[in-house]
């Protein structure tokens, strides 16, 4: 490689592994997610009224202001292919990640909280709690 070939292939090269360096992802250590999973789901009393589907979705964005909530995740049914393992019979979720136990302990008892549950508890039929404790996080 002749010398002008070499400092230009030095110098792009430089310049490529900077902006790769440069780049927050890289950077950054990988996201982890808190331990505490709490996923909720939603049966309205009218699972066909969409006023009522956006009153809830609107009173779980409330929750948001609960600073003890690390993550909230707030969705309807999506429209994926229909299989005997997938429950469709729901028409909300709410989807959480807490720090550790005592957080997701101390969020039931949060104002938020039970101003949320005064405010839409007329919406729905039926909940159903998931709580979980993370064992594994894989995130791309």
């Amino acid at each position: 490689m002749n010398q002008s070939n070499r400092r230009t292939f030095i110098g792009t090269g430089a310049a490529a592994a900077g902006a790769v360096l440069a780049t927050p992802s890289v950077l950054a250590a990988p996201a982890t997610r808190p331990p505490v999973v709490h996923h909720v789901f939603f049966w309205l009393k009218n699972p066909t009224s969409a006023e009522d589907r956006d009153k809830l979705v609107a009173g779980l964005k409330t929750l948001a202001g609960i600073p003890l909530i690390r993550e909230l995740y707030v969705g309807v049914l999506a429209a994926t292919e229909k299989r005997d393992v997938v429950d469709a019979s729901w028409q909300v979720s709410e989807l959480m990640f807490f720090n550790d136990l005592q957080a997701q302990a101390s969020y039931q008892q949060h104002p938020l909280h039970l101003e949320f549950v005064k405010s839409c508890s007329h919406l729905w039929e039926k909940v159903v709690v998931y709580d979980a404790m993370n064992v594994f996080t894989h995130i791309k």
